[in-house]
């Protein structure tokens, strides 16, 4: 029975009420601004509800929330810094850290993500797995998933998440890092 619980519920939230929310979180994780999150959180708590179970949308609420204060202190130039005793940061300057799974690797290890000044890192598994920014094209954010892509626009990496703000986080973290490996010039022409 909570089989069918679960599929009715996505069924609602693909194709009912939740699909135009969706779509409206989406464009506003692209701009986000203050008004379209509390447009976001009022819609969702419309009279009658658009869902008996919106504990994701209200996840993604706040990730939202999350993306928005850390775009104003990215606009300021100013980055995370965490302490990490971690060996594999090393000297480099730690500005996310975060547990996550690698789906598309066939022992789909679990560890932990380290984003520094000039890589990626995942910490976990048979082997750490490292990117520079310099190789990586670009970021792109879905659902609870983060992907770097190479240059010639093959994918390298697919980390997820265990919530939409650590994952709309990374990607903001990643994206900024990665432009500034680039360069003003070539971050310019992407």
């Amino acid at each position: 029975m909570r089989l069918w619980g679960w599929w009715r519920g996505a069924a609602a939230r693909t194709n009912g009420g939740l699909g135009a929310w969706r779509r409206a979180w989406s464009n506003a994780v692209a701009r986000p601004d203050t008004a379209s999150l509390e447009a976001l959180r009022s819609a969702l708590h419309t009279e009658p509800p658009r869902a008996d179970d919106i504990e994701i949308e209200e996840e993604m609420l706040e990730g939202l929330d999350r993306l928005l204060a850390l775009t104003r202190d990215l606009e300021n130039g100013r980055l995370p810094c965490l302490e990490t005793a971690h060996r594999i940061v090393g000297t480099d300057a730690c500005h996310f850290s975060a547990p996550v799974s690698m789906p598309d690797d066939p022992a789909q290890p679990t560890g932990r993500l380290l984003l520094t000044g000039t890589r990626a890192v995942i910490a976990g598994g048979a082997r750490p797995t490292m990117l520079a920014w310099h190789a990586t094209a670009d970021v792109v954010q879905t659902d609870r998933d983060v992907l770097l892509v190479r240059g010639d626009g093959t994918a390298l990496h697919r980390f997820r998440c265990n919530s939409y703000g650590d994952a709309l986080t990374a990607a903001a973290i990643a994206r900024h890092l990665a432009a500034r490996a680039r360069g003003p010039a070539e971050s310019r022409t992407l």
